[in-house]
């Protein structure tokens, strides 16, 4: 018989079943091809003609690490504009020049690690630029459409393939890989699931990847949610692919296995379809498989599984039909379209927090000083794609108002720094270097300068250089060359002008000044050397390893001075503050605090004072608390990508009426926020849902050069919810954006629900005078809670308040609907008992595994140092009555058992076991008890509580 070349075989066959076509080519692959095929590089098939495959492109906001591409404002930002059309329409964008992107580098990959849909219950987390929302409702609606964006709309072929970050409950870069996150039932389905269920359902998604963190002691990467809620979201093949180390972490950081044919093997079995792990060597993790496999603890049916989810998604992106995949060949690439979509979502995400005295939009001929940190830089990120275009808030007033109406101050300190031989620290001209250094109009090149060891380094003269100092807060520091190269330490150790920006996954341009005698030592952040001078040049060093130099800062000019003379002198004031998206509160780096850094409140109030007439752009990746009691205008925008900084001038001119809304609540003070850790969004009254405070500017709030009136509010109720129909009208004499926005509460709840929950919102263009009605069907759905007493969601029945208006708390129109629904009823324990974990109140507990592979317990906070904790059950129902307890705990230590907050009925000691924390004994005790009470459970010693029990 001959042969069959490789494009003959039945799996090249567009024409079959997909499943047939998947089944004929995993039924051809060797078990060794089937191994390798779960490494994030699989290699290729040549005697199948199969080619090699890889998985994860980082394409957040736009096409990431793989050189140019058009730069879209930061998640957040695309977030702020709450207008799902616009995000689809990036997202088809971006996976446009992806596809482009491949068709000249086969490096580019189609199985794209994008959106981020993890909620920003958090604002001081380090990654609060990759998420959309605080609120699950806005989170899947902007996801959904930047997902759909990503697939592309043909019925069978998928321009990408995206893949949601990061499953599950990850809000914390702080000891990421090692914190666990304690989630009560509520919150796990109303809050964290959400998100991402809406979004799978939705149909444009083609896996997950887990998070670094832990759930309910778990790790996410053998979370046992993957195949009990995501995969019944769909019908579809989702792919699971791991976070870049994670595999590695369940034994090495995690102790999780004791071994890491243990920890693949359960990776593989609770649903990891793809290991990212140890860069593009994929043999250790096909060796750990193998000797899994030897162990007994998987089968090759538990790899055939996640093989033919990979080949799933390969089929869909049509890699094995390039004669018919409608998306081959695309060469759209920084295209007209695609530069003026990244101004106009630019524009859109500009958030108006205040503007007292109509001070904006600035008059045509206004004299503006544009001063700040930021007022000249268009600032990337870590998912950032390389800036093809750029634009400054200062490049863009200059446009928008001409340079003889603009004025500068950067603001940055201005010093010298002077060694204890009394020579200064000098930069040397990049002799031999500069037309590398620098492009054809004479701008910094920043693919040659980062990292470069060519250069010369710095060295210590009579005269020194002048440097530019900016403190970015918490002590953290960089220095700039008068030529704008930032120094920088390279591998050798040598200190050089040799970046154009801070950057990199170790930032290697920070630094800090520590007090030492009668000077400073000056510390390299990235890594933990300190600055020596030396005959040939200036050098970071182990202190133990060269003496450090002991410096005197001479400060030459004060950046406030620079700005007090820029703003005396002009009608105006812009000041351009925020954050470097690489410095203080990024990936790995959660921050600290709320607050400006103080160089950066100096400015403001220099600005402030020199000129009344002031206006704080904040450019930063998450919210910040700041004074603006004197203040007459405020803005927001995340950092805004190509465009920023002409968006932001047509913005501040009034050629665009700003619409943009915060997506997420904006704190007062520090004082107002949780534990960083603490997930339980309801038991400490977390995002607008649940916060009591009075927020500095809250979830929903953004302001309008025009106004608009609503009204005509009605409802109509039927059994699948509520359709409600309203009125907005423009009342302003230009054409403008509002965001119209619905929320509802229960009157009465049982439990402890939101203070209110958006359920629907709508961005829409209005010209001066129009009116708009808008409808929202309000599934009945919407109105469920969690139940933890009946293990699912139900429906309250009664009074629910729906509120109209611009922003959660703008509210302008209210009315009540009563709906039918499930009325609550006691926990009937007699018959189930209860699952530690269904408590409706707690205090100094936390939620950890009940074993390896499922379930849940509760333990003391800090149970190993002898920790208690409370357990409340409301309303359980005894019936005619019991005479035992009995509960199911591991761990040793002691258990009380009372009613209703009265005297210990029963206390269930716990001796020391054998067996570890999952070794589960039966403990019982007499009670007395009969018909509905509260019951009361306090927890002492590190013990495990799963179950209790009732009967007699």
């Amino acid at each position: 018989m001959t042969a069959q070349t490789p494009s003959a075989l039945p799996f090249r066959d567009p024409q079959l079943p997909l499943t047939k076509r998947i089944d004929d080519l995993l039924g051809r692959l060797t078990l060794d091809e089937r191994i390798a095929f779960l490494h994030q590089f699989a290699p290729a098939v040549e005697r199948l003609g199969v080619a090699a495959f890889r998985t994860g492109q980082e394409a957040l906001h736009g096409v990431a690490w793989m050189g140019p591409a058009t730069v879209f404002p930061q998640a957040v930002g695309l977030g702020a504009t709450w207008d799902e059309d616009l995000v689809r329409r990036v997202g088809e964008a971006v996976s446009t020049e992806v596809r482009a992107m491949r068709a000249r580098d086969d490096r580019v990959g189609l199985n794209v690690w994008a959106p981020t849909v993890n909620l920003l219950r958090h604002p001081l987390w380090g990654r609060n630029e990759e998420g959309y929302s605080e609120d699950p409702k806005l989170t899947s609606a902007i996801a959904t459409a930047y997902t759909h964006g990503l697939r592309g709309s043909h019925p069978t072929y998928w321009r990408t393939a995206p893949v949601l970050k990061h499953w599950l409950a990850h809000n914390n870069e702080t000891e990421r890989d090692l914190t666990s996150s304690s989630v009560r039932p509520r919150v796990l389905h109303e809050y964290d699931l959400r998100a991402f269920r809406e979004t799978v359902e939705a149909g444009a998604v083609a896996g997950v990847m887990p998070a670094y963190n832990l759930v309910n002691g778990r790790p996410n990467h053998v979370s046992p949610y993957l195949e009990e809620h995501l995969r019944t979201w769909t019908d579809e093949d989702l792919f699971v692919c791991s976070d870049a180390g994670a595999p590695s972490n369940l034994v090495d950081s995690e102790h999780y296995f004791d071994t890491h044919e243990e920890g693949t093997a359960a990776a593989l079995r609770a649903g990891v379809d793809s290991f990212t792990d140890h860069g593009t060597d994929g043999s250790k993790i096909a060796a750990r498989v193998r000797g899994a496999l030897e162990q007994g603890l998987l089968t090759e049916d538990d790899i055939d599984r996640a093989v033919r989810r990979q080949l799933s998604v390969r089929f869909r992106l049509g890699e094995f039909d390039p004669a018919a995949d409608p998306y081959a060949g695309v060469e759209d690439f920084d295209t007209p379209d695609h530069r003026a979509l990244a101004q106009e979502a630019a524009e859109q995400a500009v958030v108006l927090l205040k503007n007292e005295g109509g001070l904006l939009p600035l008059a045509e001929g206004t004299r503006v000083a544009v001063v700040g940190l930021l007022a000249d830089e268009c600032k990337l990120d870590w998912y950032s794609g390389t800036l093809i275009h750029r634009s400054t808030p200062l490049e863009g007033l200059y446009e928008r108002f001409g340079a003889d109406h603009v004025t500068f101050a950067e603001g940055v300190d201005r010093v010298r720094l002077r060694t204890s031989a009394g020579t200064y620290l000098t930069v040397p001209e990049a002799t031999g270097a500069e037309d590398e250094v620098r492009g054809a109009e004479g701008a910094l090149d920043p693919a040659l300068l980062a990292g470069r060891t060519d250069l010369p380094p710095l060295t210590a003269d009579a005269d020194g250089t002048e440097l530019a100092l900016v403190d970015w807060g918490g002590g953290v520091l960089t220095f700039r060359a008068p030529d704008g190269r930032y120094l920088s330490v390279a591998d050798d150790g040598y200190v050089r002008a040799s970046a154009d920006q801070p950057g990199g996954w170790v930032i290697q341009e920070t630094f800090r000044l520590e007090p030492h005698d009668n000077g400073h030592l000056l510390k390299h952040t990235g890594t933990g050397g300190y600055v020596s001078v030396a005959a040939d040049g200036v050098k970071v060093a182990a202190r133990n390893e060269a003496d450090p130099e002991v410096f005197e800062l001479a400060v030459t000019e004060p950046g406030e001075e620079a700005v007090s003379r820029a703003a005396a002198g002009a009608d105006v004031v812009v000041v351009v503050a925020g954050n470097d998206p690489h410095i203080n509160g990024r990936e790995t780096e959660d921050r600290t605090t709320l607050r400006l850094p103080e160089h950066q409140e100096r400015l403001l109030r220099a600005a402030r004072a020199a000129n009344p007439r002031t206006v704080l752009v904040l450019t930063s990746a998450y919210p910040y608390a700041v004074d603006h009691t004197d203040l007459p205008a405020l803005l927001w925008t995340a950092h805004g990508g190509q465009a920023a900084g002409t968006a932001l001038a047509r913005v501040l001119a009034g050629d665009v009426s700003p619409a943009g809304r915060l997506p997420q609540t904006w704190y007062a003070a520090d004082a107002d926020l949780p534990g960083l850790l603490d997930y339980d969004v309801i038991g400490s009254r977390q995002t607008y849902l649940y916060f009591e405070g009075t927020p500095l500017f809250p979830f929903g709030h953004g302001l309008s050069y025009s106004g608009f009136a609503y009204g005509g509010l009605s409802c109509r109720t039927d059994d699948d919810g509520v359709t409600v129909t309203f009125t907005v009208t423009n009342t302003g004499d230009r054409t403008a954006d509002e965001v119209a926005q619905l929320y509802f509460r229960a009157v009465d709840p049982s439990v402890p629900r939101p203070r209110r929950e958006l359920a629907a919102h709508r961005r829409v263009t209005l010209a001066p005078g129009a009116s708009a009605e808008l409808a929202f069907h309000v599934p009945r759905t919407a109105f469920a809670f969690w139940d933890v007493t009946l293990g699912r969601h139900r429906v309250q029945p009664g009074a629910h308040e729906l509120l109209v208006g611009a922003s959660s708390e703008d509210v302008r129109l209210t009315t009540t609907v009563d709906l039918k629904g499930e009325p609550a009823a006691p926990r009937p324990v007699r018959a189930h008992g209860l699952d530690a974990a269904d408590f409706d109140d707690q205090r100094g507990t936390e939620i950890v595994d009940r074993t390896k592979t499922s379930g849940d317990a509760v333990t003391p906070a800090g149970a190993g140092t002898g920790g208690t904790g409370e357990l409340l059950f409301h309303d359980c129902d005894f019936g005619a009555g019991v005479t035992r307890v009995t509960v199911e705990a591991a761990g040793e230590g002691e258990i009380e058992f009372s009613l209703n907050g009265g005297p210990v009925l029963a206390v269930l000691p716990l001796t020391p076991g054998t067996s570890g924390p999952y070794d589960y004994r039966t403990l019982s005790a007499g009670i007395e008890a009969a018909g509905v009470h509260d019951v009361h459970l306090r927890l002492r010693g590190p013990l495990r509580l799963a179950h209790v029990g009732f009967s007699g």
